[in-house]
C-alpha cells in the first residue's frame, strides 16, 4: 500500500479506497434500511448495465425481471427463493411475496398476477423509461376482487391502493 494512498489511523494504515467504501456502506443503510447490503452494488450494476445498453443499441436486456426481485429484497427485505420457485419469488417474515416488474418498454403501465399463485403479498415494481426504479407492497386482502384466474393491475391504481 503507498502511503499517499491511506492514512495513519489508530495504530495502523487505512486506505482511502477503505474509507469511501464505508462511507458508500453508509449511503447505501441510509437508501436501502431492510437490505442485505451485498446485494445492493449488484442491483445498482444490473439497473445501470440494463440502462447502458438501452443507451448504446436501443435493445432492452431480458433482466428486468430479476431486477425487479433485488430492488424487493433491498428495500423490503423480502428473502427471495431460489429462481423458478412455484406460487411466489419470496417471503417477508411468514408471508409468500410474489413480484411483478412494469419494464421501461412496456406500452401499458400494467402487470397481469395469476391469482392461482400462493402468495399472500404482492410487490409490483415499476422501472420508468429513465430507468427510475419505484415498488409498492399490497396485501392480496387488498387486491381487487375478480372473477378470474388473472389480475390485470393498472400502476396508476396500485398507488392510489391501501398500505
Amino acid at each position: 500500500m503507498d502511503i499517499g494512498d491511506s492514512i495513519w489511523d489508530d495504530g495502523e494504515w487505512v486506505s482511502w479506497d477503505e474509507i469511501n467504501q464505508q462511507i458508500q456502506y453508509q449511503e447505501w443503510r441510509a437508501k436501502y434500511p431492510n437490505a442485505h447490503i451485498s446485494l445492493v452494488p449488484i442491483f445498482e450494476q444490473l439497473i445501470s448495465t440494463a440502462e447502458e445498453y438501452y443507451r448504446l443499441t436501443g435493445n432492452h436486456l431480458q433482466i428486468y425481471g430479476d431486477i425487479g426481485e433485488i430492488y424487493a429484497a433491498i428495500t423490503h427485505g423480502i428473502k427471495l427463493h431460489k429462481n423458478y420457485a412455484q406460487g411466489s419469488d419470496g417471503r417477508l417474515g411468514n408471508d409468500f411475496v410474489e413480484v411483478k416488474t412494469i419494464t421501461p418498454f412496456k406500452k401499458t403501465d400494467r402487470v397481469s398476477v395469476k391469482l392461482s399463485g400462493n402468495f399472500s403479498k404482492l410487490f409490483i415494481v415499476k422501472i420508468n423509461q429513465d430507468f427510475e426504479i419505484s415498488g409498492r407492497l399490497i396485501n392480496r386482502a387488498d387486491l381487487p376482487k375478480w372473477g378470474g384466474n388473472i389480475l390485470r393491475l393498472k400502476w396508476a391504481d396500485i398507488a392510489r391502493a391501501p398500505r
